[in-house]
């Protein structure tokens, strides 16, 4: 069985030969809390998700009765049966902090140069490639985030309206790395502590993005996407000193 969509051919791909179970816990976790994967859909058979991940029956089992001990999966038995995904991990308030802690200022700064540097890329061929209908969904993606109400939706819209602007590139490398960029940093951006991402604003610039992608104002949908992510590694950087953590000047110290 084959994967049939963009996001399941990225979650669904072979494992390295190193990554046991917990690689793929983790990347169907990944991909849930993402909005790539939804809680209902069924995943594919295990003689089938087994040869996707390029791993043995046995280490998927493994993987697939870690993820049912999370409560995020459910196996049910007959004729409609299989494994199907029952909830949507969220990362919990001490892991965030942890990650705070853990990250420096100057790290967070890296990652949004990486992601400036991806998203400008991506914003361009967007403009060049995407369909009026596809530009349709960004939209309506970005409406979404305004109706979230709690710190999990929110992250899912989130990253979501991202991961759906890489594909209209059409380049299957971005979407690949844009994923990768949502999965570090998106649950980061909408933990629920001290500082808090406005989700009327996000919203509000994803929309200003998706107007320009449908105008092909390729200048205007970089600047504004530049700056959409400037928003964001501020909110990072505001969050972990919020926290208590050291300062940029003290981490080089």
């Amino acid at each position: 069985m084959a994967p049939t969509t963009v996001f399941q051919a990225h979650v669904y791909r072979s494992l390295p030969e190193t990554e046991r179970s917990e690689a793929i816990v983790n990347r169907i976790s990944k991909a849930i809390s993402l909005g790539l994967l939804k809680v209902g859909e069924r995943l594919p058979p295990e003689t089938a998700l087994s040869e996707m991940f390029g791993v043995a029956p046995s280490t998927l089992r493994e993987a697939l009765s870690d993820l049912r001990r999370q409560g995020i999966v459910a196996t049910r038995r007959g004729r409609s049966g299989g494994t199907f995904i029952v909830k949507q991990p969220f990362t919990s308030e001490e892991a965030m902090r942890k990650w705070f802690r853990e990250t420096s200022i100057a790290e967070i700064r890296d990652v949004g140069d990486e992601h400036a540097a991806i998203a400008a890329s991506t914003v361009r061929l967007a403009c060049e490639r995407a369909e009026p209908h596809e530009v349709g969904r960004l939209l309506e993606l970005a409406r979404g985030l305004a109706l979230s109400d709690k710190p999990e939706t929110r992250a899912r819209a989130d990253s979501r309206f991202h991961i759906e602007l890489a594909v209209l590139a059409q380049s299957p490398r971005l979407t690949n790395a844009e994923i990768r960029l949502q999965a570090e940093i998106v649950q980061a951006l909408w933990a629920p502590l001290p500082s808090t991402r406005d989700p009327e604003q996000v919203a509000a610039e994803h929309l200003a993005l998706a107007r320009a992608i449908a105008d092909d104002a390729s200048e205007d949908a970089q600047r504004l996407m530049l700056q959409h992510i400037r928003h964001d590694i501020h909110h990072l950087v505001d969050t972990k000193l919020s926290l208590g953590y050291p300062t940029y000047q003290q981490e080089r110290q």
